[in-house]
């Protein structure tokens, strides 16, 4: 849906666009994400005219790095909008708006975070294990798997790891012990 608006938006301005840069599954609040690092090494190879998201709080959550990130496209030369946000930074008005949405942005967030830590702590005096559960362990169990281990498995191959594996052990108790 996102993609597909940008793409309407490049072609009604006569833009072509130079690569599509899609995060997926990563939080926007982290900084370094593939590719959003693609993107900055494209603009700094001047690969680029225009950055064009679809939303200001798609591309950082975070005042600092959406700052930094626009700074450096200023320095390069490359214009930044927003489509759903009508932002535009090459005026005045479209700075102080940045400006105004990224700290929202950030104070979202921090909101989120204050939310979940106060959620955990909340949990915890009520007496509630947090985190995954515990697996009882035999070790007689990992003892025999350890017997039949295989090369493969001594020399850490992931898939004579994964035939090894017993139900309720995981590969990383498996490398601890085994490996």
């Amino acid at each position: 849906m996102q993609t597909l608006e940008l793409e309407e938006y490049c072609q009604g301005r006569g833009w072509e666009p130079a690569g599509c840069y899609v995060d997926t599954g990563i939080s926007g609040s982290k900084e370094s994400r593939p590719e959003l690092d693609r993107l900055m090494a494209d603009a700094r190879q001047r690969k680029i005219d225009v950055v064009l998201v679809w939303k200001l709080d798609r591309f950082g959550r975070s005042l600092k790095h959406l700052v930094n990130a626009l700074a450096e496209f200023e320095a390069l030369g490359i214009t930044f909008a927003s489509l759903k946000n009508n932002l535009h930074l090459s005026t005045p008005s479209g700075r102080l708006m940045f400006q105004i949405i990224g700290a929202m942005a950030e104070f979202e967030r921090s909101l989120i975070q204050e939310r979940v830590r106060a959620g955990l702590r909340n949990a915890k005096a009520k007496g509630r294990k947090l985190g995954r559960p515990r697996v009882a362990v035999d070790g007689a169990l990992i003892a025999a798997y350890a017997r039949k281990a295989t090369p493969g498995v001594r020399s850490g191959e992931k898939r004579a790891l994964l035939r090894a594996r017993p139900s309720g052990l995981s590969i990383a108790c498996l490398e601890l012990v085994l490996v």
